[in-house]
């Protein structure tokens, strides 16, 4: 295994966790395809329209959590490695200007993104992936730091965020091995300033299809057919369509982590905010049956926080303009072992509910939060998953509710153009000191779908938070950011 910082023997649990693995699943390699799966897609990623969804950026649905085949870095096909190696390119420019409740401003102008490949698969069994980051500085005051989208001091920085091995146990089971992207509820890439968060793990995902294959009706053509999954069709026959149940899930250790705005990896329980070497174990499992899926994920921390996550979203079928979608989630956390986070112990929930209606090109949400417990609930690695999570507040302080209402819509005048707008209505927390707030945000987004333009993003993005207390001026955030990904 390759790493620039040897990643075994630096950190001696991820050593345990290698040696508890069966050697088996090392040599038993998957025997060669019969046929070659359909391409893959662009290793870019498409940017989300306004009516397509309602969750928000830097946040990461559980029935997305193990799903290595929907991540930017998706290769099925298997021939030669080299011959299979694909590389990608985003370029970003962001400007962030923020002022605060108690006047103070935070502001920067940066320029970067990163860079990186990933070979096919050698011996059809094993992958490298390789990214660097980085962002520079074009503007911004040292006495208006703070926006994230530079190191401190408004310094530029650049990393090797990712370097990882893929190994393919199976058709349907991966182990990765080093640094690499992760999307997870609670540990997760939070990509909403110039460059994501990457961790040092070892996790082993895989999927399950359960059931016996029956074919279906091919959305672009009538009849069934006989073929099994995997099988090309008889010709001028439709190609099956696999609605099996599906079983996804992931174990895995994360070490490390590389922040948004860092050029070094730091010990996940320093970044949670304790000055001690923890990592911290992760598993989880997502179920899915047609439009209803059901899951769970649990993060464990020795000595410094668990925390559990349900989550479960379903839909009631209906016409092109009838399709209502529904969600809720809980999140549970409490301190472990010497409670080292917080030097003492504390719990805290938080219940949450969430209602989208798709109606022709716009789309309507309604959600709402309320945390209970005596503590403010945390996100000590990455962005959080609570549905009224927003633009710049949270809303999960201890004993606060929060209502959100939002609008998006799809132009049909230009493609690619959409726009949202949402409000978040917060109550007082339990806290002496802390008051109601409220967050209206504001976004704009052309994106091409298609032409030479294609992989450019524009995007606008104001929020306002207005204070119930506590005196001076509402906190307004603007951002613009100008992305172009390319992948050959």
């Amino acid at each position: 295994m390759i790493f620039t910082k040897p990643l075994l023997l630096r950190r001696p649990q991820l050593a345990a966790v290698l040696a508890a693995l069966p050697t088996a699943a090392w040599a038993q390699l998957p025997p060669p395809l019969t046929a070659l799966p359909p391409p893959a897609p662009p290793l870019t990623e498409i940017p989300v329209s306004a009516a397509a969804s309602s969750t928000e950026e830097g946040q990461t649905p559980l029935s997305d959590a193990f799903d290595w085949e929907g991540r930017k870095w998706r290769l099925e096909k298997r021939r030669a490695a080299l011959r299979d190696t694909q590389f990608a390119v985003n370029l970003r420019t962001f400007y962030l200007n923020r002022d605060k409740f108690d006047d103070a401003a935070s502001e920067a102008l940066a320029v970067g993104g990163w860079a990186g490949f990933k070979t096919g698969y050698f011996l059809d069994a094993i992958s490298l992936g390789l990214t660097g980051y980085t962002s520079q500085h074009l503007h911004g005051d040292e006495d208006k730091d703070g926006t994230l989208l530079l190191a401190p001091g408004q310094e530029g920085y650049s990393a090797l965020g990712e370097l990882y091995a893929d190994i393919r146990i199976a058709d349907d089971l991966k182990l990765f091995v080093g640094r690499k992207e992760y999307d997870t509820p609670f540990i997760n890439r939070n990509d909403v300033r110039m460059t994501p968060n990457t961790f040092e793990a070892i996790t082993l995902q895989g999927k399950l299809k359960l059931g016996a294959f029956a074919s279906e009706h091919n959305a672009a053509g009538g009849g069934k057919t006989a073929a099994g999954p995997g099988k090309a069709p008889a010709d001028g026959a439709a190609a099956p369509v696999d609605r099996r149940d599906t079983l996804k899930y992931g174990i895995g250790y994360f070490d490390a982590i590389k922040e948004r705005n860092s050029d070094d990896f730091i010990s996940m329980g320093e970044d949670a905010g304790a000055q001690v070497d923890r990592g911290v174990f992760v598993a989880g499992a997502n179920y899915q049956k047609g439009d209803f899926s059901f899951g769970g994920i649990d993060y464990y921390s020795p000595d410094l926080i668990n925390i559990g996550y349900l989550e479960a979203k379903w839909a009631i079928p209906g016409g092109a303009d009838w399709n209502p979608r529904f969600a809720a989630q809980f999140i549970d956390q409490r301190s472990v072992g010497d409670e080292l986070l917080q030097g003492e112990a504390f719990s805290g929930q938080q219940f949450g509910l969430k209602a989208e209606l798709p109606a022709g090109r716009a789309l309507f949400t309604a959600g709402y939060t309320q945390t209970t417990g005596g503590t403010n609930m945390q996100n000590p690695w990455s962005g959080y998953p609570g549905y009224s999570s927003v633009q710049v507040e949270d809303f999960n302080r201890e004993g606060e509710g929060a209502f959100l209402l939002r609008a998006g819509y799809d132009f049909d005048f230009l493609p690619g153009l959409s726009a949202y707008a949402l409000g978040v209505l917060g109550s007082s927390p339990d806290r002496e000191g802390q008051y109601a707030k409220n967050e209206y945000d504001f976004n704009l987004q052309w994106a091409p779908p298609q032409g030479f333009l294609q992989g450019l993003s524009l995007r606008l993005r104001y929020a306002v938070v207005e204070q119930d207390g506590g005196g001076g001026d509402d906190l307004e955030d603007f951002r613009a950011i100008c992305n172009y990904a390319i992948s050959f």
